[in-house]
C-alpha cells in the first residue's frame, strides 16, 4: 500500500530548469556582448590538446579521480541498497483493510511471518516493525511500541550517519589532494628565482616558461580538485537524502499500519467491570 504524503513534492529538478534557463538567457547575451568575436576565437584557439592533457592529468588529478571514482561508486552502492529497502512497502507484512486491528494475541505471529520474508534478504522497515510487535505482545500498551520505534528509527539513522564516514572522508580529501598539488606547483615556481641574473636575458626567458609551467600545474590542480567534489558533494547529498526519506517512511508507514491499528480489549473489559 502506497505510503501518504503530507505535503506537495517540492519540484527541485524543476527549479533547476528555471534557474538555468533564467541565467542563461541573461548572461549569455552579455557574455557575446562584453567579448568581441576575433577575443573569443584566440582565447578557444590556446586549449590545445597538450594544454588540455596539463590541466587534466598529473599524480594529483589522478588521485583526485581515484578518490571520485571510489567514493562514487560507494555511493552508487548505497542509494542501490536504498532502492532495495523500499521494496519492503510493497510487501504483505501487516494488514492494510479498512477497521482492521492487531491484537496482542496478533503480536508475535504476525512478527514471526516477518521475519521469514525478512530472512534472506534484510529490511529497516521489517526490523521496525518486528520489535515493534514484540514489545506490544510484552507490555500490550501502544505508547511503549511507539516509543520502540522510534528509537529503532534512530539506531538506523545513526547507523546510516556513521556508515557515511569514509565517503566523508574522501569527499574532504580531493581538494586537499588538489591543494597539495597547488603547493607542490608554487614551491617549484618560487624555488627557480634563487639563481637569477638580470643579465643574461634567455636563461630569464626560460625561467619565466619554467615558473609559468610550475604556475599552471598548481591552478590546474585546484580546478580539477574543486570541479570534483562539487560533483561529488551532490551526489552525497542525493544519497543522504535519500537514506534519510527511507527512515522517514519506514516512521510513517508504522504510524498509519502498526501503531494506528494497535488495540488491546483489556482495559476497556476492566472498566465496563468496574461500571
Amino acid at each position: 500500500m502506497p505510503i501518504m504524503n503530507s505535503q506537495r513534492p517540492q519540484r527541485d529538478w524543476l527549479w533547476l530548469v528555471v534557474a538555468f534557463v533564467l541565467v542563461a538567457g541573461v548572461s549569455i547575451p552579455l557574455w557575446q556582448w562584453a567579448s568581441p568575436a576575433e577575443g573569443s576565437a584566440e582565447y578557444w584557439q590556446r586549449w590545445t590538446n597538450q594544454r588540455i592533457g596539463k590541466l587534466l592529468l598529473g599524480p594529483e588529478q589522478i588521485a583526485c579521480y581515484f578518490c571520485f571514482t571510489w567514493a562514487s561508486l560507494m555511493l552508487l552502492n548505497r542509494y542501490r541498497e536504498v532502492v532495495r529497502q523500499r521494496i519492503a512497502f510493497s510487501l504483505d507484512m501487516l494488514p492494510t483493510e479498512d477497521g482492521a486491528r492487531i491484537l496482542p494475541e496478533d503480536a508475535r505471529p504476525l512478527s514471526r511471518k516477518i521475519e521469514a520474508q525478512a530472512r534472506q534478504r534484510p529490511y529497516i522497515l521489517a526490523k521496525m516493525i518486528t520489535m515493534g510487535l514484540t514489545k506490544f505482545a510484552i507490555s500490550r500498551k501502544a505508547p511503549d511500541v511507539s516509543e520502540v520505534v522510534r528509537n529503532q528509527a534512530d539506531v538506523e539513522q545513526g547507523r546510516l550517519v556513521t556508515s557515511m564516514g569514509m565517503i566523508t572522508y574522501l569527499t574532504w580529501a580531493i581538494p586537499a589532494i588538489g591543494f597539495l598539488g597547488t603547493v607542490r606547483g608554487l614551491a617549484g615556481g618560487l624555488s627557480n628565482f634563487r639563481n637569477v641574473n638580470p643579465a643574461d636575458k634567455a636563461a630569464n626567458a626560460k625561467l619565466m616558461e619554467t615558473v609559468t609551467d610550475q604556475l599552471g600545474i598548481a591552478f590546474d590542480c585546484t580546478f580539477v580538485a574543486l570541479a570534483l567534489s562539487v560533483v561529488l558533494m551532490y551526489l552525497l547529498h542525493l544519497v543522504q537524502k535519500a537514506e534519510e526519506m527511507l527512515i522517514i517512511d519506514c516512521q510513517q508507514y508504522c504510524q498509519e499500519h502498526l501503531l494506528l491499528r494497535l488495540y488491546d480489549p483489556q482495559p476497556e473489559l476492566a472498566v465496563a467491570l468496574k461500571g
